[in-house]
């Protein structure tokens, strides 16, 4: 390397640990191409990741301008030097890839490239990528300069880092789809049963009522009245679905913002007083903001739905290293071992579960006629 051993060791380290910190495929992808272009000195880097139609998927550069790339003008096909690398599965290491013969030329607000070197990134048989590099920056006293083989090692071993990386955030993403899917399957049959409930309840109701009104107008009145409640209730679910069906993204907001948004909706949404406090709380890990909001619904979703409280209070914040969660209400509280002798859970199971795969805990505490209180206690923050 050109380097020397430490300061070699030291560049591969740092641009290592940079790819690891991201989740996010297209996060992942652009800091691939900038560490390689930054490690090996380059003027240019790409990494083209290929669909199934002769194209790229995403093809993501580093060393041009958003200006300069807008002109260039759409992505570029699988063909010439890159539809080798991704067909062939082998570096390609050129003086001046200009003078290849499988080179094709460019759109004409391409910048002009001379020396390349470029290296399919794989997960085993899989093509995942290809990486590529152009333009050494080096002096060039009789235009002899250009990336030599200790550049195409480092590359090599970038590259298998890269599909490392490139795998995780792709598992991470589908992780996270999956997820989604199984909360909207959840709450919609949820929805389902609840408003079918409230439905079937002011049919009856509103047959009632009209069977009522000649021979006893008063109790039809009653039965009215009952028909406006239970269409308020059925509203109240309704609001308190589409909320939880289209929460704040974490990414943009953060937790406390995402809380304080989602308790907003419900406070209005329901008759019961829904408050939120949250102070001194860092930034999390995305899995552990994504358990602690994902409890917090649970537990509000049983103390709306189910305590009778006429107040529900959330709060959010430090306690020694970690951060807790805590959901009171003042309903109408159960007995915990009742509820799990009888083989019901009110979603216990599942915020146990959130709570203690980001290396948390979940505490809760209820008597009947006492409320109930539950807390998730989680690492940092």
């Amino acid at each position: 390397m050109s380097q020397g051993p430490r300061s070699g060791l030291a560049a591969v380290s740092s641009a290592l640990l940079a790819m690891s910190r991201h989740l996010e495929v297209r996060d992942v992808l652009k800091t691939i191409v900038a560490s390689a272009r930054e490690l090996l000195d380059a003027q240019y880097a790409a990494l083209g990741v290929p669909d199934d139609h002769g194209g790229f998927a995403q093809f993501v550069v580093d060393g041009v301008s958003e200006e300069q790339w807008k002109a260039i003008g759409p992505l570029p096909r699988q063909h010439g030097i890159l539809a080798a690398m991704l067909q062939e599965a082998r570096p390609e290491r050129l003086a001046d890839v200009r003078e290849d013969p499988r080179f094709e030329g460019w759109p004409s607000a391409h910048p002009e490239m001379s020396d390349f070197l470029g290296l399919p990134v794989r997960d085993g048989d899989e093509v995942l990528g290809a990486l590529f590099l152009a333009n050494k920056n080096c002096a060039r006293p009789h235009g002899g300069c250009g990336f030599t083989e200790d550049d195409e090692e480092l590359l090599s071993i970038l590259a298998q880092h890269a599909a490392i990386a490139l795998t995780n955030a792709r598992l991470y993403e589908r992780s996270r789809e999956l997820t989604i899917a199984e909360e909207r399957s959840r709450l919609a049959h949820e929805l389902h049963d609840a408003v079918s409930q409230k439905l079937f309840s002011l049919r009856l109701t509103a047959q009632a009522a009209t069977a009522l009104v000649d021979r006893d107008p008063a109790r039809a009145k009653g039965e009215l009245q009952q028909v406006a409640a239970l269409a308020a209730e059925a509203a109240d679910e309704l609001r308190a679905a589409v909320v939880e069906l289209r929460p704040a993204a974490l990414d943009e907001d953060g937790l406390v913002a995402t809380l304080r948004t989602h308790i907003q909706v419900l406070d209005r949404a329901h008759t019961a007083r829904v408050t939120f406090t949250g102070q001194g709380v860092r930034a999390l890990p995305a899995a552990q903001e994504e358990a602690l909001l994902r409890v917090a619904q649970e537990a509000l979703h049983n103390a709306l739905r189910h305590s009778g409280a006429r107040h529900v209070e959330v709060t959010l914040g430090r306690r020694g290293p970690g951060t807790v969660l805590r959901v009171s209400d003042n309903g109408c509280g159960f007995d915990p071992t009742t509820v799990r002798r009888a083989g019901r859970h009110l979603g216990l199971v599942s915020m146990r579960d959130r709570a203690s795969g980001v290396g948390g805990t979940l505490t809760v505490e209820s008597a009947p006629g006492k409320g109930t209180t539950i807390e998730m206690e989680t690492p940092g923050g």
